[in-house]
């Protein structure tokens, strides 16, 4: 009741500033499907209409397929595009994820479809190693892990016994060919880079915001390893947020293959924007050089066109 009335406090004022046409907000940690329907209730209420004023809506007013395994989906889209570059996939490949929630959750389903084997999700209390694999009714139950509110990972080691944890660690240590950490800010420093390097891993997409440090991100760099921002390879949950504006515009819902498709299809134009931005001479892509040239030169070339106003 709490969290409601402070949602519908927040939106008394904050309806004034926002608009499908304005300015659309969307969840994030903290604030979940619960909170975003609150606040849309609120905003209906106040504004006598039904818009899209806010994404990641529930499905039973508004809301699109995909959309909570959006952000995920297209993190692992553009590591496939990434690995592409090198003539590798995700078959058969070793990969460390960080955290369990949305992002986490996403990331493993589409990278085991892919062929890959998921090895690690973390929490704040330690890392799990599954040396067999998060696949099948683990995935399943990461769900309940996250719906839990407990906010631990030791309780997978409690529910799958063969699994190890390890308290107070984060998963980088883990051999693995591709990393993907998924949790918070600065979970990947310096020391972890350089244990991933040593230990042979090819690729590493950040899928939470800004999870390496200005110290890794540099070291993953140099040692030419492929390195993707957030700000490209994260975008799914954002892209998807749009797809949900456009079905609410057009009053139709897609099925949850033609968002797959359409949020792949993000991904890919977002890769090759980087890519053809980011190639230095040796061939290597340089995605944070890629990333900020690409999106420098869309916003100014949209202002050149549009005058001085």
């Amino acid at each position: 009741m709490e969290v409601m009335r402070f949602c519908q406090a927040f939106m008394t004022e904050l309806c004034k500033h926002i608009g499908p046409e304005t300015d659309v907000p969307a969840g994030d940690i903290g604030v979940g499907s619960r909170e975003i329907g609150y606040l849309f209730g609120q905003y209906k209420k106040i504004k006598n209409e039904f818009t899209g004023v806010l994404t990641g809506k529930g499905l039973a007013y508004g809301g699109s397929l995909i959309r909570p395994e959006a952000t995920g989906y297209g993190v692992v889209y553009f590591a496939e595009q990434m690995l592409k570059t090198i003539g590798q996939t995700f078959k058969d490949k070793t990969v460390t994820v960080s955290g369990f929630g949305n992002v986490a959750w996403g990331v493993i389903k589409k990278i085991t479809e892919l062929g890959g084997k998921v090895v690690t999700i973390s929490g704040p209390d330690g890392y799990i190693y599954d040396k067999d694999g998060i696949d099948g009714e683990k995935i399943d139950y990461l769900l309940e892990l996250r719906n839990s509110g407990n906010n631990r990972a030791e309780d997978y080691a409690k529910k799958y016994p063969s699994a190890e944890f390890h308290a107070g660690k984060r998963p980088w240590s883990v051999k693995c060919d591709v990393a993907i950490p998924s949790a918070t800010q600065n979970e990947l420093d310096l020391e972890d880079a350089k244990v991933l390097v040593e230990n042979g891993c090819l690729c590493v997409t950040e899928a939470a915001n800004m999870p390496s440090t200005l110290d890794a991100i540099n070291y993953f760099l140099d040692n030419k390893v492929l390195f993707s921002p957030g700000k490209a390879s994260n975008a799914g949950g954002v892209a998807t947020s749009g797809l949900e504006m456009t079905q609410n515009s057009i009053r139709l819902n897609w099925t949850s293959e033609e968002v797959e498709a359409r949020l792949k299809e993000i991904m890919i134009g977002i890769h090759k924007a980087c890519r053809d931005y980011g190639k230095e001479e040796d061939g290597y892509v340089n995605y944070v050089k890629g990333a900020n040239i690409a999106g420098f030169v869309k916003v100014a070339e949209a202002m050149l066109a549009q005058g001085v106003v």
